[in-house]
């Protein structure tokens, strides 16, 4: 197992679809061994395929379940997303924030649907299907989302649109090529 970089916001691999998952070998097992050791030293609750460079369909998570008060880990492979409704309103800042590690140490206040299932498959390409609420259904959400091509500032709208423009021109990020190292940065440092 390994630590691999993040790639943070501006790499091409992020803003581009990922392709569909056909080989389920050993090479696909130690990339998600790679992905749960890389979420975990970045002190995450979800990572893509697409944020280590890899552009293949699939995401891991460790995150809380509020529903069943417990934390949920696993894999989708090739996940489809269902959502109920998304709020057209301006997101709470105190129960809708979000960060992202390919967004080291920011956060903003992100609309997302209250309930989310994606469906998919596991490792060894037998059906699986995750379904949550609050924050579960949350980070279901953004890890579809980055196998789309969409990071969650994409989403983001009015005030939190404008605040995370200037974090981007003042970060510097937005521009292919960087990456940070959570085997040996905080993502607060980065």
């Amino acid at each position: 197992m390994a630590v691999r970089p993040i790639r943070i916001i501006g790499d091409p691999v992020l803003h581009t679809p990922t392709r569909r998952v056909e080989v389920f070998d050993d090479g696909l097992k130690a990339l998600v061994e790679d992905m749960f050791e890389t979420m975990a030293a970045a002190e995450g609750v979800g990572l893509a395929a697409n944020q280590i460079g890899v552009d293949l369909r699939l995401f891991v998570y460790d995150c809380p379940d509020e529903e069943r008060r417990e934390r949920v880990r696993g894999v989708v492979v090739n996940p489809v997303l269902e959502t109920s409704e998304r709020p057209e309103t301006m997101p709470d800042p105190e129960d809708d924030e979000e960060g992202c590690l390919s967004v080291p140490g920011e956060h903003f206040p992100t609309g997302r649907a209250e309930w989310a299932r994606v469906t998919g498959v596991d490792l060894d390409g037998a059906p699986v299907e995750v379904e949550g609420r609050g924050f579960l259904a949350r980070c279901l959400q953004h890890e579809t989302d980055h196998l789309d091509g969409v990071i969650y500032l994409d989403r983001l709208v009015g005030r939190n649109q404008r605040a995370a423009r200037k974090m981007l021109k003042h970060t510097g990020w937005g521009v292919p090529g960087l990456e940070w190292d959570p085997a040996s940065q905080q993502a607060e440092d980065v």
